[in-house]
């Protein structure tokens, strides 16, 4: 199979689809690798050292769409990127379609192949496309949440983990899944007052046994909510319901009640957020305020560190793009029923059931696209 990796164009994207090392194990499998020019560059990776993994490279982005039967990403494919798709050939990237109608209806009418790393499935559950994402954009969140405290950047100019004499920041975190862990183990680490909270009592557990007192665990009912987030500092949003847009979990109204300068760090805004106030902001202009309170709602978070979250997304990426260039789509998708999960769009149909749902169109089972 000829594979394409386009360089990102979203506002500072850096990571790219495919590092070297995973070019070459393609290549060593016997498929072809075309790469667009400086694709690699945001993770120190030049042409040359993709040259020498054995793949081509490709003057345009343009020119790797129209070469490749399948294309490797990160983010979701731009305007001008979808209107170069065509029917059959196999996207592979991150979709987050339900917070995004256009999007959806664009790659309906391209009839290409819409696998979305995000709704890829394991055996027992978990998300392991997802996930290493999560982590890097866990441990971010909490960075990104001591930068927006300081005066200077319009927060209330408090210090995360305070000082000897001095109480530290209250960090409440929505959600003890895998972005809430990491944020946890990072402000912990900070020296913050942490509280995670989350009605899966399991996910409580896991949290519990690994920071033990130095994290407060509350189940999530709307009191907790609003007693929680009303006396925080930071709020960290991590919440996630696969492929459906994320639940409205802090309003308008919850936000007024907050202390100026406070902030608030949506994780889940790729999936429409948690926060009743949250849009979505870029890594050039990464805050705003609403009723005195920093708001941090970076799409693609994991950007801010390219590298590290390139070779953390490869490590988990690979296998499932070795099995679909070795197999073909259906075929790879007939034999991993976890695979089949992230088929989103195909052929013009909806194949995402809590996509179609979010988005009110007609769901297709892909096992008839499949048949």
């Amino acid at each position: 199979m000829l594979i394409g990796v386009p360089k990102e164009i979203k506002n500072h994207e850096y990571r790219v689809g495919l590092t070297p090392s995973s070019a070459r194990e393609l290549v060593r499998a016997g498929h072809q690798v075309v790469v667009e020019h400086d694709a690699g560059a945001g993770i120190g990776s030049a042409d040359a050292d993709y040259e020498r993994a054995g793949a081509t490279i490709a003057g345009s982005a343009e020119a790797v769409f129209a070469a490749a039967e399948m294309i490797v990403k990160v983010k979701e494919p731009q305007p001008a990127e979808r209107a170069w798709l065509r029917p059959g050939q196999v996207l592979f990237t991150y979709l987050h379609l339900a917070p995004d109608p256009q999007q959806c209806l664009d790659l309906m009418a391209s009839g290409a192949v819409c696998i979305a790393y995000e709704t890829v499935t394991q055996p027992g559950g978990g998300l392991p496309l997802l996930a290493p994402m999560s982590e890097v954009a866990g441990r971010l969140s909490v960075q990104a949440a001591a930068h927006g405290l300081e005066r200077a950047h319009g927060g209330c100019g408090v210090l995360l983990g305070g000082v000897p004499g001095v109480a530290p920041a209250k960090v409440v975190i929505l959600g003890a899944g895998v972005v809430g862990s990491q944020a946890a183990q990072m402000a912990v680490g900070s020296g913050a007052q942490v509280v995670v909270i989350d009605r899966s009592l399991p996910a409580l557990r896991r949290i519990d046994g690994l920071l033990g007192a130095r994290v407060t665990t509350l189940f999530s009912n709307a009191d907790t909510i609003e007693r929680e987030v009303a006396s925080a500092d930071v709020v960290i949003g991590g919440v996630l319901i696969p492929g459906a847009a994320a639940p409205k979990l802090v309003s308008r109204a919850l936000i007024g009640r907050m202390r100026p300068g406070s902030v608030v760090v949506d994780v889940a805004i790729d999936q429409g957020g948690c926060f009743e106030t949250s849009r979505p902001t870029t890594h050039a202009e990464p805050t705003y305020r609403v009723d005195g309170v920093v708001h941090y709602c970076v799409a693609n978070m994991p950007g801010a560190v390219p590298r590290t979250a390139t070779l953390a997304l490869n490590n988990a990426t690979l296998p499932f793009v070795m099995a679909l260039a070795d197999k073909g789509w259906r075929q790879a998708l007939r034999d991993d029923p976890y695979l089949r999960n992230g088929l989103n769009v195909a052929m013009g149909k909806v194949t995402c059931r809590e996509v179609a749902q979010a988005l009110g169109h007609a769901y297709d089972d892909p096992q008839g696209l499949l048949a």
